[in-house]
């Protein structure tokens, strides 16, 4: 796997370089949430959750992805707040059809030119005040995210403040119930195969290589897993990371996640930045 170079000012290069993996990240993040976009418009009543993740990797595929992080999932229902989920499988998409006024969740993670992404996309079929109060509440965490890694705060201390605003704001935090309770995970290059299988939902080749950033990170104190444990008690690596702050009240989930680049930089501003501000979620804070 190839690695990612977060230098000191990697948005300023016009040509190759830094600048250039990160616009390559840019695109197929950007080719993720117009997929999740494109699918939730088509969501109507009667589908099932296995429909939209159906409908997400053929609409990717038509547009050149044979390759995944993990294959993309949907949640309707009380499942966005992973209500009862204690084993891994229970994350898979089910037959679990859509009704009027139901929250959703589309999760995608397709590699495109050797670039991965890793999105959640959050919805609601007809209008939710509570819905939208979720989706407004994540804000704050983003802001929150963004200025403490600036601060070189620990992973681990990060997430520990952002269980205490979700508390703050009534919350239960969701993101516990993923593997390991992460918040986020390190994502990188891929190399381009031929033959790109699954495993478990997940790209045999992303896989591969977060395993080997584990291996290595374990060896040099850091891991590429964003979760509350000791393994996770250093200061952010410089690359990308995917984050998912999941916010989750009374049966209804609602979640964002998008690329943070993470650099060496000594300047507060360039050390950490979210690589789009041009997203769904954004720019319905915006209006």
């Amino acid at each position: 796997m190839a690695s990612v170079v977060a230098s000191a000012a990697p948005r300023a290069s016009s040509s190759g370089g830094p600048g250039a993996e990160l616009r390559g990240f840019k695109e197929v993040q950007r080719l993720a949430y117009d997929c999740a976009e494109a699918v939730a418009a088509q969501l109507k009543p009667g589908v099932t959750e296995r429909e939209a993740a159906r409908m997400q990797r053929e609409w990717l595929r038509r547009r050149g992805v044979r390759d995944w992080f993990h294959l993309p999932f949907a949640w309707f229902g009380d499942r966005t707040a992973f209500t009862g989920f204690r084993i891994p499988l229970q994350f898979f998409p089910t037959d679990r059809a859509l009704e009027p006024g139901m929250p959703f969740i589309l999760d995608l993670a397709p590699v495109h030119r050797g670039f991965t992404a890793d999105v959640g996309y959050s919805g609601c079929l007809g209008p939710s005040p509570l819905h939208d109060k979720l989706v407004t509440d994540l804000r704050e965490h983003r802001e929150l995210i963004l200025r403490e890694v600036r601060e070189r705060r620990s992973l681990r201390e990060v997430y520990e403040d952002v269980d205490r605003l979700m508390v703050r704001q009534g919350y239960a935090n969701r993101h516990r119930a993923y593997p390991f309770g992460v918040i986020a995970h390190k994502v990188d290059r891929v190399r381009e195969r031929r033959w790109a299988p699954t495993v478990f939902g997940f790209g045999a080749q992303a896989l591969k290589g977060l395993l080997s950033d584990a291996v290595h990170g374990h060896r040099e104190g850091w891991s590429p897993l964003w979760s509350p444990y000791r393994f996770s008690d250093h200061p952010p690596q410089p690359g990308l990371w995917a984050v998912e702050p999941h916010l989750g009240f009374r049966g209804t989930g609602a979640k964002f996640e998008e690329l943070l680049v993470v650099t060496d930089s000594k300047d507060p501003q360039e050390s950490a930045f979210w690589l789009d501000d041009d997203l769904p979620h954004v720019r319905r804070w915006a209006a």
